[in-house]
């Protein structure tokens, strides 16, 4: 690994940071103007950057260790730099000019699991442009710059929710956001209970997957039911004339609105968590975004007795879980369920929290 100054010889003008998140209920709602809860996580990346003086920005990750060189004009071809481009695209748009610039990125946020690293890398970019060039650039708007990026420069039809995750949540507290209207606020998580997330060990990547695929049949489905958006059905009657899987879709996002606004205020662990156990049933059954290992990592957490509830979160297709659970338990539950997810002959990892932070929980 490289720090800035290693790589580009003296230190940056701005740093700025953004952290990952894992969605706890509200899942494919975001891009049908519904309702999301996610919460930050402890894992964040990092971006500094300062003006190189040069006619070429040059931005190096970390992560990769590689540098790679281009212009607004002469796009870079790498996928990760794709993301950084989209935000400066996005940001000269909106009216934000920046110059040439060295840009140095580090993340610990783990990629290809559902756990956004791509709208962390996102907002932590538009954070440090605002505050090299003081841009008058508010948390909501950075998030709808880092949406656009993605949808327009990486390729993934993405809803509004990672962004604002990334810019608004706490790691303590859920955000509640209306994907329509932006209204948003910070919900804490039921008493006696703490938030784990464990990678099954199936990467996915939302642009080769079936995500852009779903997006359009929910899209299709609201077409011919005359609605703006599926947030729009509260009745599910509505769509008995449309033909499989277009029903199953719409079934699906009307019943994970519900769920979400039932979580919204729910004080119980043991409920919030039940709700949980039905979301992921709704991704399986009738989203079909879910996978055998996916199914298979839920089913041993839902059945852990210190587990309140589970479910597969991210765009599916692949990567991780979250489980509501005991505070007090992260380090045995996080222990025996990836035992017995090896004896089937998976390999999974421990996420969230990180290992260290769940040994000292259970000790």
């Amino acid at each position: 690994m490289s720090s800035f100054e290693e790589v580009f010889g003296s230190a940056p003008t701005v740093v700025a940071e953004a952290p990952g998140r894992v969605n706890l209920m509200g899942e494919h709602t975001d891009y049908n103007d519904g309702y999301v809860l996610p919460i930050a996580i402890g894992q964040r990346t990092r971006v500094s950057m300062r003006p190189n003086g040069k006619d070429q920005h040059v931005l190096y990750s970390e992560m990769l260790d590689r540098a790679v060189r281009f212009t607004l004009d002469n796009p870079p071809t790498e996928h990760f730099a794709t993301y950084v481009y989209g935000c400066l695209m996005e940001a000269r748009v909106d009216g934000i000019e920046a110059p040439p610039l060295d840009i140095h990125v580090q993340s610990d946020v783990p990629v290809g699991v559902g756990l956004s690293s791509s709208a962390a890398l996102e907002v932590a970019t538009l954070r440090a442009l605002r505050a090299l060039t003081g841009a008058r650039l508010d948390d909501a708007r950075l998030a709808q710059l880092g949406q656009r990026a993605e949808i327009e420069y990486a390729g993934v039809r993405c809803g509004i929710m990672d962004q604002m995750a990334s810019s608004l949540a706490e790691t303590r507290r859920a955000l509640f956001l209306d994907a329509r209207t932006l209204e948003r606020r910070l919900v804490p998580l039921p008493p006696a209970s703490a938030v784990l997330v464990i990678d099954s060990g199936v990467a996915r990547t939302l642009a080769g997957s079936g995500y852009n695929q779903r997006r359009a049949e929910c899209e299709e489905a609201a077409r011919r039911l005359g609605v703006l958006a599926l947030r729009d059905i509260k009745d599910m009657a509505a769509a008995d004339s449309l033909p499989e899987p277009l029903r199953s879709r719409v079934r699906h996002i009307v019943s994970e609105n519900a769920r979400v606004l039932l979580a919204v205020d729910c004080s119980n662990a043991h409920d919030f968590g039940l709700l949980m156990n039905e979301s992921h049933d709704s991704l399986r059954d009738d989203f079909q975004v879910s996978v055998p290992a996916l199914n298979h990592l839920v089913a041993l957490l839902q059945a852990h007795p210190r587990v309140y509830g589970a479910r597969m979160t991210g765009g599916g297709f692949g990567g991780a879980c979250v489980a509501l659970c005991e505070p007090q338990a992260l380090h045995e539950i996080a222990a025996a369920v990836l035992r017995d997810y090896a004896r089937a002959g998976f390999q999974g990892r421990l996420l969230v929290p990180s290992p260290a932070e769940a040994d000292n929980a259970g000790k």
